[in-house]
């Protein structure tokens, strides 16, 4: 999926990171892997965008998030850990939904942790793009329209003390204040500078871990440094080093309490002989447990 973004080719994200070799690998580490292909997405050509400002091709992207909130929801009721490639982050507002509905039937909660160089908290209001794709985590804590608010049932997805954001270094104003106002635990990439990717993702993970039952990863290749990921479409300087990725995904693994993850923002049309898209498929290795010795 690519509607929540205005630059192109993000669409082909999933594809190049299964050229990646991403099965295969997950598969000799000892998992058993089942590729559930990809969930119907419309043309973004055959589509109108809707209102000037945004939000555009809302009621595509909701469509396509409840599609995949189902198939996630059917993944863990059987037993899986679902992994799911983008495409644009908008899609998270269907996943991680899927998931929180699954826990809530039980009576339990999600907790999330959002490695982003941008934190995802625009509503339709307050975006100065109108690009859904800067909105998933609002929706998910039950701010901005209900056709993304409601995938996961009648309540907010997400309780802000369940979430923690970690690597933000773009920020837009409103997003600031709605961090700061909804009580979002939010890690910059200055307190990954001073105090390290372990107290970081501590901190992080014990977040998302303290009123739930389980672990949603969110993990945006914007936050990766450009000059490591070149294939993003909204590259910001001054991101994660390749060791402090790593390290986030290593730490995830050690907390057992992955239920499942998103791998998005892979854009093959801006990337360099698929080395996003290999990075990817490197961490998403780490994230289930491979390790150095």
């Amino acid at each position: 999926m690519d509607m929540g973004t205005s630059r192109r080719g993000v669409d082909m994200g999933p594809f190049a990171v299964r050229y990646a070799d991403v099965r295969s690998q997950l598969a000799a580490m000892g998992h058993t892997v089942e590729d559930a292909g990809n969930v119907a997405v419309p043309f973004r050509e055959d589509l109108e965008p809707g209102p000037a400002g945004g939000p555009y091709f809302l009621g595509a992207i909701s469509g396509v998030c409840r599609s995949v909130a189902t198939e996630v929801r059917r993944a863990l009721s059987d037993g899986c850990v679902p992994l799911v490639l983008g495409g644009d982050h908008s899609l998270a507002a269907g996943s991680v939904a899927g998931a929180a509905a699954h826990l809530a039937a039980r009576g339990e909660r999600l907790g999330v942790v959002w490695v982003d160089a941008h934190a995802d908290v625009n509503t339709p209001a307050s975006s100065p793009s109108g690009n859904i794709h800067g909105m998933p985590l609002a929706h998910l804590l039950g701010r901005g329209d209900a056709a993304l608010t409601g995938i996961a049932g009648t309540t907010a997805a997400l309780r802000p003390e369940d979430c923690a954001v970690v690597g933000v270094r773009d920020l837009d104003a409103p997003e600031q204040r709605h961090l700061k106002e909804w009580g979002v635990k939010t890690f910059t990439m200055r307190d990954i500078d001073e105090r390290g990717t372990h107290a970081v993702m501590d901190e992080a993970l014990e977040t998302a871990s303290k009123h739930t039952s389980g672990t949603w990863l969110s993990f945006d290749l914007d936050v990766v440094d450009p000059s490591l990921a070149p294939g993003v479409g909204t590259p910001v300087p001054g991101g994660m080093t390749y060791r402090e990725a790593h390290h986030v995904m290593e730490l995830v693994a050690d907390s057992h309490r992955l239920v499942g993850m998103d791998m998005v923002e892979v854009n093959p049309v801006l990337d360099v002989r698929n080395q996003t898209a290999d990075l990817a498929a490197q961490l998403i290795l780490s994230a289930f447990g491979k390790r150095i010795l």
